[in-house]
């Protein structure tokens, strides 16, 4: 079946029989070149390792200790791309018996027909055999990936993926030890190559079978933590951009209010948003979004988007004073301010701060 030389690459931190199980049937069907790396296998007695090394041609990359899957999977790209001289690639997959022989040939296949793309292996979560909490989180994961970092697939979490030689070079030197890494890994891809997705079975057999070191508490905070990086940054941009802001436009508005001018509240909304963008723009490009797009076009962009919003929120915050004259100006101006900025987070990082 397999005529594809691309090598199978499985981290194994204490695995069972279903890991003996999947390397049996990778071999029926033609895939020879399998890479195992032991990631500090302390279980006592049966060591499942010696019995893979006596049954199996398999390479065997060894952890002293337990490093994590993140670290298992760069020591593993480094090991092949130092054997395999004309490699263009490798598939991971896990050693818990979730990816079926037939899926992981699949995405080898695609790696084969796209050889500068990441091939993610994509469950189908809306089955009725997955449950509950495993549909919830990723639900939330990929809601939070498409949101906040502009990457959309379907399964953020599959272990099942085929990547490219040039992009495994660089995922070496990409930090995360453990299943944040993985997260890494796609947040990588922006400006470097393009994500293609194949499905693959949904597959969670028994708890007996079902091996996994996965925390969901302590994981996924982590995930979370690397997905919400920008948006806790873009917070922050905006965030001191707002105190500048408010304190200039308090500053404007005690000034022309003394005039008695019925736009006086407009004015200082456009004065305080020109010296607070100048300096958001700066931030943002340097810190939040590390653009690499050429300073004219952002900038022009920038300050288009900057102006729109300038003009709704003079317009929205003098219609709200008109219309809630009982607030304080300030009260307005915030809730204004609160509506349009994520409105123009999503904005920034999908048009206007390129990486």
């Amino acid at each position: 079946m397999a005529e594809i030389k691309i090598p199978v690459l499985i981290p194994a931190y204490q695995p069972n029989e279903m890991l003996l199980k999947l390397i049996k049937e990778l071999k029926s069907i033609g895939i020879t070149d399998i890479v195992i790396v032991d990631d500090g296998n302390t279980r006592g007695g049966y060591d499942i390792f010696e019995s893979i090394g006596q049954m199996f041609d398999c390479d065997i990359v060894r952890h002293c200790v337990n490093m994590g899957k993140g670290r298992a999977l760069k020591d593993g790209f480094n090991y092949c791309i130092c054997k395999y001289p004309n490699l263009y690639g490798c598939v991971t997959a896990d050693a818990d018996g979730q990816h079926t022989p037939e899926d992981i040939y699949k995405c080898m296949k695609a790696l084969a027909e796209n050889r500068e793309m990441l091939i993610l292996g994509c469950r189908d979560f809306d089955q009725e055999n997955v449950p509950v909490k495993s549909k919830l989180g990723n639900k939330i994961t990929r809601t939070i990936c498409k949101w906040f970092c502009g990457i959309n697939v379907s399964d953020t979490q599959t272990g099942l993926r085929a990547i490219p030689k040039k992009f495994m070079e660089h995922l070496l030197n990409v930090s995360g030890e453990r299943f944040e890494f993985e997260t890494n890994m796609l947040l990588e891809t922006k400006g470097r190559c393009e994500i293609k997705e194949v499905t693959i079975h949904t597959v969670y057999d028994s708890k007996e079978n079902h091996a996994t070191h996965f925390d969901p508490i302590k994981d996924s905070i982590k995930i979370y933590k690397i997905l919400g990086k920008t948006f806790l940054r873009f917070v922050f941009s905006s965030f001191s951009s707002s105190c500048i802001d408010l304190a200039l436009f308090s500053y404007f508005v005690f000034l022309l209010k003394e005039k008695d001018t019925v736009f006086y509240a407009a004015l200082a909304t456009i004065l305080a948003r020109v010296i607070s963008a100048v300096y958001n723009y700066i931030i943002n490009y340097k810190i939040v979004f590390k653009s690499t797009e050429k300073h004219r076009m952002s900038t022009l962009k920038y300050f288009f988007l900057a102006i729109i919003q300038m003009l709704f929120s003079a317009v929205l915050v003098t219609t709200g004073i008109k219309a809630f004259y009982f607030l304080p100006e300030i009260w307005i101006k915030v809730i204004v301010d609160i509506v349009l900025f994520f409105i123009s987070f999503i904005i920034q990082r999908k048009y206007i701060f390129k990486v």
